[in-house]
């Protein structure tokens, strides 16, 4: 799963994938992500063809696959 496009609002981060798919997920989550400026969020890379988020400022990397596991075990536990 590749990212096209990421972006962010007070509350989550946002990554389209190139199939078009958005997922989020909550800043809460990630205390570097949640305390960074706007300019530090958007100081990321991405690796591995696209599959991971990466900020070498603020040591925390995403993986886009993980804004897609994380809905479907939120709606398998309801």
């Amino acid at each position: 799963m590749e990212a096209k496009k990421i972006w962010f609002d007070d509350e989550f981060i946002f990554v389209e994938t190139t199939e078009n798919k958005i997922g989020k997920m909550p800043l809460n989550w990630f205390p570097r992500l949640k305390n960074a400026t706007i300019d530090q969020l958007e100081r990321f890379e991405l690796w591995s063809d696209n599959s991971w988020i990466h900020w070498e400022f603020l040591g925390e990397d995403l993986s886009v696959e993980g804004f897609f596991k994380f809905r479907k075990e939120l709606q398998s536990s309801n």
